[in-house]
């Protein structure tokens, strides 16, 4: 049973302090004025979060093009963020959120199901967050391939408006 606090559409970001792949700690505060990307995935160098990571890298030009930046996060630590990022060539910033503290602020901290076996871990999901800092979308089915390219089509779409 899952008892934290999901920040919903309309409702401003929770700030945080995070440990970053580019050498300093990560406020979302220092992002106010452009859209923020933040996205919670579940374990450095596994299939599905290579190809999530793989699709952001693809489209990060696009994306920063547009405003936006990206940010991943996940419990690994930044150890292991860094062969992550060395490995598959990211580039953008991997935060590491070791204590599960950020993922459970953004309710993406839950209990799993794997093969019979209960875990908690963080639950595949995408925040875009707004120059207001407020939430504008949340992404929480993902086709992991294609995602960099589906975010990108939503920022086109509302900078066309």
């Amino acid at each position: 049973m899952q008892d934290f606090y999901e920040p919903k559409i309309g409702d401003r970001a929770p700030n945080f302090r995070l440990p970053s792949t580019r050498g300093k700690d990560v406020t979302l505060n220092e992002f106010k004025g452009k859209d923020v990307i933040l996205y919670f995935y579940p374990k450095d160098d596994t299939p599905g979060c290579t190809a999530e990571a793989c699709s952001f890298r693809d489209h990060e030009s696009e994306i920063t093009r547009s405003g936006a930046v990206i940010l991943g996060v996940s419990t690994d630590s930044l150890e292991s963020h860094d062969k992550f990022k060395g490995k598959y060539n990211l580039n953008f910033p991997l935060l590491s959120d070791t204590t599960s503290d950020v993922a459970k602020m953004y309710g993406v901290w839950k209990e799993k199901n794997l093969y019979g076996r209960r875990t908690w871990g963080v639950a595949r999901t995408t925040f875009w967050i707004g120059p207001d800092l407020r939430i504008r979308k949340i992404w929480k089915k993902v086709d992991t391939a294609k995602h960099g390219e589906e975010i990108l089509g939503e920022l086109n779409a509302a900078h066309a408006k």
